[in-house]
């Protein structure tokens, strides 16, 4: 997790020999894109501010939405609960205690129409963090677009959808790995389909870095899952230069500045020339490689919260210089609760001033050119490409994965970590340096308990109200669907215009396709 020290105070042009910019810098916007996906960047458009936004029920979570975009945040980005992400029901038993909790609860298309009231579904982008219901949840956001009247290529957004990180890193699964890849492959051709302009996946690195891993392995974990999805989805009969422009990526913003930077620039480069070389793409947009990131949450202290506000400026300053095209920065209080909407504010304006204020996307990658910098993305790539022949030589991601030899690197990584926070060698301010006696006491958002009875309440007249007959009808079409070779998206969304719940959905699924145990 604690970044790679420098191997010396100055840099100069002996740590650049054979350096080619032609080869390796290339131009903004063409290949292999190490200064960023296109030609003018945030001269032309800046990136979005998608603040990740969510707790209670779809009523509260509106609310919060529709104060965010009335506050200049241009994305959505929902957080949705525990039991949502699990495929369970709010009147599941394993639910209790956890309905609202850590994010949306959403059940049916009844919460789905309720969250994105009088929000327009046709000119914002939403972007969800889901992954082992991620079809569901697009099925049911593509709903509520149709009732808008909204045409399917105006429908812009994208799911996490991204399995392969929750072995690895994060454990919200459902399926086994060969059923869960079959799913996301399905939504890549679906989308290809129906929803042109939906991002299919959001390969991701934020939680492989969460969980400990240094920058290197963040790049070469997710970028290995990534091309997983690709071979996946090529077997499956997809064309790679139809679906791959889709594809997008979500990255974590640590705290070492110019490391940090130079990991978004080095990830880039390297899927470029994994794309074309490795893979065979032939379009150039399937090698570019497009990226959300979100700052790092595992950096955010209990002790003295204000100064998370600090760290949570310099790693947003480090998305931007390194290119990303839409940042969620974190809210201060975050190491003690939800967010409260004063926190959420200071995060988004923290955007709005790097944004306006600060003149840093007045130029496409103003890092070129450093000694440092440019010796830093070479030096990434290289230990990235060596962790990826590791990964290679198991079989590739799946196989590494059952291995378990991601989770054991990340695993040493944050222990090596650990250790040197509490021998004092990692400085964390405010933590084992410069720590007060009395803190004041920060408030903290609580989500109110009545809330899940309500939910559960509610969740039971939806389904006393429905066609009882019809749902077991559509839910027996996902099943037989899951048993074929058939696209699983189809059948489902009939199944969810009937009435049918995120827990029904799943369970139709996992009735087929059984229950992933590690």
């Amino acid at each position: 997790m604690s970044p790679e020290k420098p191997d010396k105070a100055v840099y100069g042009p002996e740590d650049l020999a054979g350096w080619d910019p032609r080869r390796d810098l290339g131009e903004p916007g063409e290949y292999p894109f190490t200064r960023g996906p296109y030609p003018t960047m945030y001269r032309g458009k800046l990136w979005t501010m998608r603040q990740y936004a969510g707790f209670g029920d779809a009523r509260s979570t509106n609310l919060r939405f529709r104060s965010l975009l009335d506050a200049g945040q241009t994305g959505l980005s929902v957080a949705f609960d525990l039991p949502t992400q699990m495929g369970l029901d709010s009147d599941h038993p394993m639910a209790a205690g956890e309905v609202g909790k850590v994010g949306v609860a959403i059940d049916s298309i009844a919460d789905m129409r309720v969250l994105f009231d009088q929000i327009p579904l046709g000119s914002v982008s939403t972007s969800m963090t889901i992954n082992a219901t991620a079809a569901i949840l697009l099925l049911l956001y593509q709903i509520v677009a149709e009732d808008q009247g909204v045409a399917p290529d105006r429908i812009r957004g994208t799911i996490q959808n991204d399995i392969l990180k929750e072995y690895i890193a994060r454990g919200t699964y459902i399926y086994p790995v060969t059923p869960s890849m079959r799913i996301i492959t399905d939504v890549f051709a679906y989308c290809n389909a129906e929803l042109p302009n939906w991002n299919t996946i959001s390969i991701s690195g934020y939680h492989i870095r969460e969980a400990g891993s240094t920058a290197a392995q963040e790049i070469a974990f997710t970028i290995a899952d990534g091309l997983a999805y690709v071979e996946a989805a090529k077997e499956a009969g997809l064309d790679v230069d139809v679906f791959a422009p889709r594809l997008s990526f979500f990255w974590n913003a640590h705290s070492d500045l110019f490391e940090e930077a130079a990991k978004f620039r080095a990830a880039r480069r390297m899927w470029a020339r994994l794309m074309r070389e490795r893979v065979g793409a032939k379009d150039p947009a399937s090698w570019r490689m497009r990226f959300h990131t979100q700052t790092a949450g595992s950096t955010l202290t209990a002790q003295q919260p204000m100064n998370n506000v600090v760290r949570t400026a310099y790693q947003a300053l480090a998305a931007v210089l390194g290119g990303t095209q839409s940042l969620h920065t974190n809210s201060y209080d975050e190491a003690l609760g939800l967010p409260t909407e004063e926190a959420a504010m200071i995060a988004l304006r923290t955007q709005q001033i790097l944004a306006f204020e600060s003149g840093v996307p007045d130029v496409v990658d103003p890092l070129a050119g450093s000694y440092y910098v440019e010796a830093t993305t070479d030096r990434l790539e290289v230990e990235a490409m060596e962790l990826l022949d590791r990964i290679d030589a198991h079989g590739g991601a799946v196989a590494a994965i059952e291995a378990g030899f991601q989770q054991r690197e990340i695993e040493e990584s944050a222990y090596r970590y650990a250790r040197a926070v509490e021998a004092g060698d990692e400085v964390v301010v405010g933590v084992n340096r410069f720590v007060v006696a009395d803190e004041p006491v920060v408030d903290v958002l609580r989500v109110d308990p009545e809330l899940e009875r309500r939910q559960v309440a509610a969740l039971a007249a939806f389904k006393a109200a429905r066609d009882h007959d019809a749902v077991d009808e559509a839910l027996d079409a996902v099943r037989r669907a899951a048993s074929s070779t058939d696209n699983l998206l189809y059948p489902m969304k009939v199944a969810l215009e009937r009435h049918a719940t995120v827990g029904e959905v799943s369970a139709a699924l996992e009735d087929v396709f059984g229950r992933y145990h590690p």
